[in-house]
């Protein structure tokens, strides 16, 4: 084993803001389209935020609890420190790109004006707008020594900061919440023909700042400087024991809008005054984020970019959806699943297979029972309608919702409530557990037997991250796995059980020693000079117990080859530790979000699909599962998957000891393999060599019915031929023997 030295990890903070960086560099590559490269930015800008209300937010309850137990924060402090550092560093370059890309609007006659910029008329036509559209939602909040700006500030809302002011005058603050959530933040204003204009919200309510104030306050001068605020997203669970689970999480969640600000971001042209004001308004302390940015903040609304400038060439071009010809070749979904399973990739593949699935199972009268666990559901769920439709349908359907799916607390809690109503049986798991595993189960009368059909994935059942997350679904009947699924519904329900599972991998009874005990045998099979490799794809690789184990398979031999989208605590390529670890992230259009483990096992290979990362939490405090893919020509799938990944020269950057995003490089001569474009042309392929396949064998079982049409044809012909013909035979001997008679 690695000694302590040796298995110094890199934060698990720092890794993420390394992956957000890879994020950023898609905002600046070239190869990436315009508006594309905006709502990149988004995504940097949406991550942040996150970071600091989950992450950073941890950090400082660290150093507070040390401090108050008198213990040792330095290195914390340390790390947040590093951690502000990093986010300034990255902070610049975001700042540098969206003045690259407004350039870039501007060089294609896309023009982002503020209020300084407009003509006479464009103003006349913004305040008419602001009017008609904004000043009814319109509320400011006026400082005054009563109020405490800590309870009205909104969580991850941009404001105004304004002063309003004048000679020998009072000078007054008040604070203005930008109302992006009912009124766009983009509004299109008339231009010339072939140019377009646009102007953030903000800048339109700047314009008309006295039309709020004039009147009710007495200033000669008035200016604004943006701000915004994140908050502590952590909440106390341990609720009121008269209380049902529901009440008490939302209580809880209650918690969270009033916690305690991590962050606050402002102008960097705001004069120091302000910035004291506000600071001191917001109870800062030293170790809370202040951060100057640039003129306007929460930038995650990037991602609503209006489609401008007319051409195709802003945007990514959509790929076309594969259809699945096992799924398209029957009559049902259960008939498809019984001839075999089937592995989906979204979003390649329609989401809409498993809506079918669903849809089908709520009124097939062989259906019984639908099980299902939910993390994470789109706003408008076909899945929650199936569901409800199933129950109306006099099925017994179990929902096992996860109330503490982090920022999805609210609409689970609504969802739950609305299946409660319909009178589906919903369970909120364990109060110790997280549920995160991605499982459905179909019990169908058949032939007098209770047949399983299974859906065992990598991602959630939400339609709408379905056609950005690339994620794989199995399909199966087989009747070892669907027991086993059977088996942790089971455990859900009733946690004191401890269910045996040979096939599937589940967290917290079995994953962490199955996966311990694989990745061993792969270094004892390379002591003894047989093939040993592993094959990994995770969101996060932070979990010290499998890094050390990775570590140990290196020296080892073991060849490792992984593809990390997020969190990489493990520092692979150093010398006589980590010599044999390669990895790799990709970056691009889609979200990288499936778990696949590859293991040689003396080239038997092993191949598992699972809902967890290599995080402690995934592996002790969540209900995971991950499952062996039996099928030759799955496993085959997949495994071609891993190796267009593992190969990509455009999109994929080298995770190294030091996490510097470098990019692969690619090779002059070399074919440019852009990995999600290559999966795509090869899961295309794939399915129309089976449909061309299917069409075959229907051929051919077409022309044989025909042939034994024929032939039976043929056999009746000749049949009744040598009828007639004994017939005519009898009927002439009937006429000699008439003959013979008459002529005695």
């Amino acid at each position: 084993m690695a000694n302590e030295a040796q298995v110094e990890l890199v934060p698990k903070e720092l890794s993420w803001l390394s992956f957000n960086g890879r994020v950023l560099q898609e905002a600046a590559d070239p190869s990436v389209p315009l508006i594309e490269k905006i709502r990149f930015l988004g995504i940097y800008s949406n991550n942040q935020d996150e970071f600091f209300k989950v992450r950073v937010a941890d950090l400082k309850r660290q150093i507070i609890i040390n401090k108050e137990n008198n213990g040792d924060a330095s290195d914390t402090v340390k790390l947040l420190k590093e951690v502000q550092n990093k986010v300034s560093e990255y902070q610049v370059v975001m700042n540098r790109i969206f003045r690259d890309l407004l350039q870039e609007l501007a060089d294609n006659k896309i023009y982002l004006r503020n209020e300084t910029e407009v003509t006479d008329n464009q103003r006349q036509w913004v305040r008419n707008y602001f009017k008609m559209h904004v000043l009814k939602h319109i509320n400011p909040i006026i400082f005054s020594d009563t109020i405490d700006l800590v309870q009205f500030l909104r969580d991850q809302y941009t404001y105004l900061l304004v002063k309003m002011a004048g000679k020998g005058k009072d000078t007054n603050y008040a604070l203005i919440e930008i109302p992006s959530d009912v009124v766009p933040r983009f509004i299109s204003m008339p231009t010339e023909e072939g140019e377009t204009t646009l102007m953030f919200l903000d800048d339109v309510i700047r314009i008309c700042l006295d039309d709020i104030f004039k009147g009710l306050f007495d200033y000669d001068t008035i200016e604004a400087y943006s701000i915004k605020m994140n908050r502590d997203a952590e909440y106390d669970l341990q609720g009121n024991v008269d209380m049902s689970v529901l009440e008490n999480m939302s209580n809880s969640l209650k918690q969270r809008l009033n916690a305690m600000p991590v962050r606050f971001a402002y102008d960097r042209a705001m004069p120091q005054e302000m910035v004291t004001f506000m600071t001191r308004e917001l109870h800062l302390s030293d170790i809370d984020s202040c951060m100057p940015g640039g003129r306007y903040h929460n930038f995650k609304d990037l991602l609503s970019f209006p489609s401008v400038g007319g051409s195709d060439k802003f945007e990514n071009s959509s790929l076309p959806i594969i259809h699945s010809t096992p799924f398209d070749s029957y009559n049902n979904v259960f008939d498809a699943i019984s001839n075999g399973d089937i592995l989906l990739y979204y979003p390649y593949y329609s989401f809409e297979y498993f809506t079918e699935f669903l849809r089908q199972a709520s009124y097939d009268p062989k259906v019984t029972t639908i099980k299902i666990n939910i993390y994470r559901v789109a706003r408008n769920s076909r899945v929650i309608d199936s569901l409800i439709d199933a129950a109306n349908n006099g099925k017994r359907v179990t929902v096992v919702v996860e109330l503490k799916a982090r920022f999805d607390e609210a609409n689970n809690i609504k969802w739950a409530s609305h299946l409660t109503q319909a009178g589906v049986k919903v369970l909120f798991g364990l109060p110790t557990l997280k549920i995160h595993s991605k499982l459905c189960i179909v019990s169908r009368r058949e032939n007098g037997q209770n047949i399983r059909y299974a859906h065992i994935g990598t991602g959630n059942f939400n339609e709408k991250t379905a056609k950005i997350y690339t994620d794989f679904a199995l399909f199966t009947k087989n009747q070892t796995l669907t027991h086993e699924v059977h088996s942790v519904f089971d455990f859900i329900e009733y946690p004191y059980t401890r269910p045996r599972f040979d096939k599937l991998l589940v967290s917290p009874i079995n994953a962490r020693q199955r996966i311990y005990a694989m990745i061993d045998r792969e270094i004892e099979n390379a002591a003894m000079g047989l093939p040993a490799y592993i094959n990994l794809k995770v969101n996060n690789l932070v979990d010290k117990g499998l890094i050390e184990r990775l570590y140990k398979a290196s020296q080892g031999g073991v060849k490792i080859r992984a593809i990390i989208r997020g969190m990489c605590s493990l520092r692979p390529g150093v010398p006589g530790l980590s010599e044999n670890i390669y990895i790799t992230s990709i970056v691009d259009r889609f979200l990288e979000h499936p778990r696949v483990m590859i293991f040689c096992n003396n080239n038997q290979e092993e191949l598992y699909i699972s809902s967890a990362d290599w995080m402690t939490r995934n592996l002790d405090y969540r209900i995971e599962v991950g499952a062996p893919v039996l099928d030759p020509e799955l496993r085959e799938r997949i495994r071609t998957i891993f190796k267009i990944q593992e190969s990509d020269n455009q999109k994929a950057r080298i995770i190294d000891a030091d996490q510097k995003n470098e990019y692969v490089q690619y090779v002059e001569g070399s074919p440019q393999i852009q990995s999600q474009i290559e999966i795509h042309n090869y899961l295309q392929a794939v399915e129309q060599k089976h449909s061309a396949l299917i069409s075959a064998t229907l051929a051919s079982a077409e022309e044989a019915a025909i042939a034994q049409s024929t032939s039976v044809k043929k056999d009746e012909e000749n049949k009744e031929g040598k009828g007639k013909s004994k017939e005519s035979k009898e009927s002439k001997d009937k006429d000699a023997k008439k003959d013979k008679s008459k002529k005695k």
